[in-house]
């Protein structure tokens, strides 16, 4: 048989600088392994590698939202099956050890038996954008909540001279209040000195809020381009729906259902029965911000639609606690966001070049 008619499965465990391939046959028997560097020439060197020794039929990766999201954009691109693989639980690295070469070995060994079958996100398009751009807002509103925290304890020792000039103000009114104060020069004594750290945190704060407000005009446009349709749906804006699609990637058709998609938000019930008690319990896995976004639509939902709180009276007089009744509203509206997500392609904005270098 030669290497050309032999299929193959490939196995990858990712690092920073390097990467480490094996390749088993069908029946599972370990071929070769080796390590590449983790740059454009050493992807396209390990598919080769890997084409070496027959038509590879898939590829477990492990750390495709990491290590491994540029070595899976190029094997995608070559048009081969990648497959995200889990690493080794602690009992099977007790039991077996661990090393690269054992680690993609059982990536490789994953895949062929059919215990990893994830397919990952693609990462090159739309969505992904509006991932990266989000990661800056997020940070930018977190230092935002820290400045104004720092601020409100400054004000709680200050002199009461301070004190009394911003009592009574809300948070724009005491920020503008506070950029305004001038110190003076002689920092020595408290008063000056907490006037100076007070203005400088203030301008912090201008400064945090209009980053946000430029982050916000930036995402906005690419989350109306990227799912029309989700923002159409009740209690949906550009930040939930920014958390949506980034929780389902620029492929959402790799959910192969939306009960598949209610169990990545954390949102399906889980089978909780023993003996003759029949129950099941909430998911505490998945992806807890995509549950928290939905969690903020049913919020919204529960105050401002009518259907909602005709829906939240019903099962409140049928003795359900109102914990009970979001976890079925999160239910439904993750049936809705899963509809609008699979019917909205994403636009390809980014392709790998796979030309061979000169």
């Amino acid at each position: 048989m030669t290497h050309d008619a032999l299929e193959i499965t490939g196995g990858v465990d990712t690092h920073g600088l390097t990467h480490h391939a094996a390749v088993i046959d069908p029946v599972g028997r370990h071929l070769a392994d080796r390590e590449f560097p983790a740059t454009i020439r050493g992807y396209r060197d390990l598919l080769e590698w890997m084409r070496s020794h027959g038509t590879p039929t898939a590829v477990g990766v492990e750390g495709t939202g990491a290590y491994g999201a540029e070595l899976a954009r190029v094997l995608k691109a070559a048009g081969v099956t990648v497959v995200d693989v889990d690493r080794p639980d602690r009992k099977t690295r007790r039991m077996r050890g661990k090393s690269d070469p054992i680690d993609a070995y059982a990536a490789a060994t994953a895949v062929l038996s059919g215990r990893a079958t994830g397919i990952p996100k693609s990462r090159d398009g739309v969505v992904e954008a509006v991932r990266v751009l989000r990661i800056a807002r997020r940070s930018a509103v977190k230092a935002r909540t820290q400045a104004m925290n720092q601020i409100r304890g400054l004000l709680v020792s200050a002199p009461a001279l301070l004190r009394e000039q911003v009592a009574g103000l809300g948070r724009a009114a005491l920020i503008r209040t506070l950029a305004r104060l001038r110190p003076g020069a002689d920092l020595s004594g408290p008063l000056a000195a907490t006037r100076a750290s007070l203005r400088r945190i203030a301008h912090r704060h201008q400064a945090l809020d209009a980053e946000i407000a430029e982050l916000d005009s930036e995402i906005g446009p690419l989350v109306e381009r990227a799912a029309p349709a989700l923002l159409e749906l009740f209690g949906v804006g550009s930040e939930t729906a920014g958390q949506l699609l980034a929780s389902a990637g620029d492929n959402p058709g790799r959910m192969r259902s939306e009960g598949a998609f209610a169990h990545l938000a954390g949102v399906a019930p889980i089978p909780a029965s023993s003996g003759r008690t029949h129950r099941h319990r909430i998911n505490r896995g998945g992806d807890r911000a995509a549950n928290n976004a939905l969690h903020t639509i049913v919020l919204v939902r529960m105050r401002f639609d009518g259907r909602t709180r005709a829906y939240v009276d019903r099962r409140t007089k049928e003795g359900l606690s109102k914990k009970d009744i979001m976890r079925c509203l999160k239910r439904f509206v993750a049936r809705e966001v899963y509809r609008a997500l699979a019917g909205t392609p994403t636009e390809h904005i980014t392709q790998t070049d796979l030309a061979p270098a000169a």
